[in-house]
C-alpha cells in the first residue's frame, strides 16, 4: 500500500481519451491520478503530422499534440505516475477498487479505462523500422501524405475494403494484397472496391519484407506468392496494414464484460461498463472510428459519467474505513 489515501478518480492510459478524461475530472475538482504508463501519450507517440485533429489548421505533430494535451491536464491538477500497471481488482459491488504498479497498491472510488488498443501488426523484416516512413496503419490518418503516389493496403475484411476506397481518392494506384483468393470482407464492400478505377486485387500474396527505398523511406514490398512460393518486388511508396486491431483489454479481462475481440462493452451510449464506478473510453472500447478526435470526446464522457457517478454515490464511511484497517495491518 502507498498511502492511506483513497482517490476520487484513477485514470489508466494516456493518449487522447486518457488526457481527457484526465483534464475534465482535474476541472472538476477531483483531484485525478493519471497511470500514464512508461510509453506515455499512445499511438499518436508513434506519429509524425497529424492533419486531421481540430484545431491546428497548419497541423501539428503526434507527440507535440500529446505533450500539449498532458500539459493542460497537469495544469489543472492532475498527478500523473509515469509507470505501467501490472493488476487491476475490480469491487463488483460498487466499493473501493485497486490499482497496482509493480508492489504499489492504490484505491479508488471511480476508475477510468482507457488503455487503448494496438494495430496488429505482420511481424515481417522492416515493417518496424519503416513505420511512419511509409508503413502505416491508419488510412483516414495518413492517406492525404500519398496523394498521385503507389500504395497497397494489407488485408481481406471490411476494413482493408474501406481503407482502399478511402486511399483511392488521393494515391494513383490501390493494390490490396490478400493471402487468399476469398475474402473476408462483406460481399458489398468487395463489390465496391472492385469497381474503383485505381484499386487492384492482388492474390493469393502475403509480404514477405519491406524494404528502404534508400532515402530512408519505403521503397518496395517483396511479395511471396502462397501457392508456388515466388517472390516478387513491388515498388511503392506507401503499405497500409488493415488486419485488425488489439485492445488492451488484458487487465480486466474475466472482470468485464468483453466482446469476442477484446474489445470493453459499455452501456448504451455511456462509458459505464457493467461495474459500478469504473467506466471506459477511447479505443479500448472503439472497434469502428478509432481516431483521435473521438478517442477524446470518448474520454470527456467517461471523464462526465465518472463525475455523475460519485456525486450521486456518497462514499461508504464503514467500508472505507474497514480497507484503511486491513491495508495498515497487511
Amino acid at each position: 500500500m502507498t498511502e492511506a489515501r483513497i482517490e476520487n478518480v484513477i485514470i489508466v492510459g494516456s493518449g487522447p481519451a486518457g488526457y481527457t478524461a484526465a483534464l475534465y475530472t482535474s476541472r472538476a475538482d477531483l483531484e485525478p491520478l493519471e497511470f500514464e504508463g512508461f510509453l506515455w501519450g499512445g499511438l499518436l507517440q508513434q506519429t509524425t503530422d497529424v492533419e486531421n485533429y481540430p484545431g491546428f489548421p497548419d497541423g501539428i505533430l503526434g507527440p507535440e499534440l500529446m505533450q500539449k494535451m498532458r500539459d493542460q491536464a497537469e495544469r489543472f491538477g492532475t498527478r500523473f505516475v509515469t509507470e505501467d500497471v501490472t493488476r487491476i481488482e475490480l469491487s463488483k459491488d460498487g466499493g473501493l477498487h485497486r490499482v497496482y504498479a509493480g508492489d504499489a497498491e492504490y484505491r479508488t472510488r471511480a476508475l477510468i479505462l482507457a488503455m487503448g488498443a494496438e494495430p496488429k501488426k505482420l511481424g515481417v523484416p522492416g515493417e518496424e523500422e519503416l513505420a511512419a516512413r511509409g508503413v502505416s496503419y491508419c488510412a483516414t490518418c495518413d492517406a492525404a501524405f500519398f496523394r498521385n503516389r503507389r500504395t497497397i493496403v494489407v488485408g481481406g475484411g471490411d476494413t482493408a475494403m474501406e481503407d482502399a476506397i478511402f486511399l483511392s481518392k488521393f494515391a494513383s494506384k490501390v493494390t490490396i494484397v490478400h493471402r487468399r483468393d476469398e475474402f473476408r470482407a462483406s460481399q458489398i464492400m468487395l463489390d465496391r472496391a472492385r469497381a474503383t478505377e485505381n484499386i487492384e486485387l492482388l492474390t493469393p500474396y502475403v509480404v514477405e519484407r519491406f524494404e528502404d527505398g534508400g532515402d530512408g523511406q519505403l521503397g518496395r514490398a517483396v511479395l511471396r506468392n502462397v501457392e508456388t512460393g515466388e517472390q516478387e518486388a513491388l515498388e511503392i511508396d506507401g503499405a497500409f496494414v488493415a488486419i485488425g486491431h488489439r485492445p488492451n483489454s488484458q487487465l480486466v479481462e474475466g472482470q468485464l464484460e468483453l466482446d469476442a475481440n477484446g474489445f470493453v462493452l459499455t452501456e448504451g451510449n455511456s462509458t459505464r461498463t457493467g461495474v459500478p464506478g469504473v467506466f471506459a473510453a477511447g479505443d479500448l472500447v472503439d472497434h469502428t472510428y478509432r481516431q483521435a478526435v473521438t478517442a477524446a470526446g470518448s474520454g470527456c464522457q467517461a471523464a462526465l459519467d465518472a463525475e455523475w457517478y460519485l456525486r450521486d454515490t456518497p462514499p461508504d464511511v464503514d467500508r472505507v474505513e474497514a480497507g484503511a484497517e486491513r491495508a495498515a495491518s497487511s
